[in-house]
């Protein structure tokens, strides 16, 4: 198996290692503009980026790198999150005056919270890195929310299991690759892979039906929109770019005629990347 250098946002025991895990050797970034630099200036030969989650929705700032720097989308894969309750040997959510995590994850965790009123949420740059805190501090009336990993990983005991509010609590991630390297070599590990996804990034005259004759040039084809997401376009004030994956290949001929035919009335279309999915 190639050993692959997997770049990731966060501390080992992160969603996201266990995401770069599933390719080659994870790489620890601590930002994702880093994430994305390593790729660039091609210190690791791919990186797995968080795209959405289906309970907190897109993480946006990885949409705006995407056009800043020169990636390709190879692949995507799903990570479920597991949220574990975790703490220093001896400690108990009795005792427990405060719990550490990401933003995001103390919020996928509200109903912990309302029924555990003495614990206090305390915001950590990182959900693993929350549990390496807590390993570090010695403190047992602290606790920390992360992956069931990152407690083997720091040494701490698991006082409870399936913390989020819901069940289906998945993260979408994309691999990515500096784009004078095709990506076709990570797909071999995935033989079976029949069907294919496109994402690109487009902007469009600010006129009437302009957004409605955009998403025609998919219809009229019968090519499957699977997400649209919009933001503000840096260049313009109250412009927006506009980010849509669809079902099919890039090359594909009917894909091809569709993308002609947008950047017929387009200002800008950019392909982010054809991939399959990586299990």
């Amino acid at each position: 198996m190639t050993n692959w250098m997997i770049a990731y946002q966060g501390e080992p025991g992160a969603y996201s290692e266990i995401a770069a895990l599933r390719l080659g050797e994870p790489k620890p970034c601590e930002t994702f503009d880093e994430v994305f630099a390593a790729v660039e200036n091609r210190e690791a030969d791919f990186a797995v980026i968080p795209i959405e989650n289906s309970l907190g929705g897109s993480i946006h700032h990885n949409y705006d790198l995407l056009l800043q720097h020169p990636v390709v989308i190879v692949a995507e894969t799903f990570v479920k999150v597991e949220h574990c309750l975790l703490g220093l040997h001896g400690s108990s959510t009795e005792k427990a005056e405060r719990a550490l995590s990401h933003p995001q994850a103390l919020a996928q965790c509200r109903n912990f919270f309302s029924t555990h009123k003495h614990i206090k949420a305390e915001v950590a740059y990182d959900t693993a890195g929350s549990a390496k805190i807590i390993a570090a501090g010695g403190d047992p009336s602290k606790l920390a929310i992360a992956s069931k990993r990152a407690g083997e990983l720091y040494g701490l005991e698991i006082l409870q299991e399936n913390l989020a509010d819901e069940e289906w609590n998945i993260t979408r991630f994309f691999c990515i690759a500096h784009k004078d390297h095709s990506g076709t070599s990570i797909m071999k590990r995935q033989p079976d892979v029949t069907q294919q996804k496109t994402s690109i990034a487009f902007t469009l005259p600010n006129e009437q039906g302009s957004l409605f004759k955009a998403l025609a040039t998919l219809a009229l084809r019968d090519i499957d929109l699977t997400k649209i997401e919009s933001r503000p376009f840096r260049k313009k004030a109250f412009e927006y770019l506009f980010y849509v994956d669809f079902i099919g290949h890039r090359e594909e001929q009917n894909v091809e005629n569709a993308l002609r035919h947008l950047r017929e009335f387009a200002t800008m279309v950019n392909v982010l990347g054809s991939y399959g999915v990586i299990a």
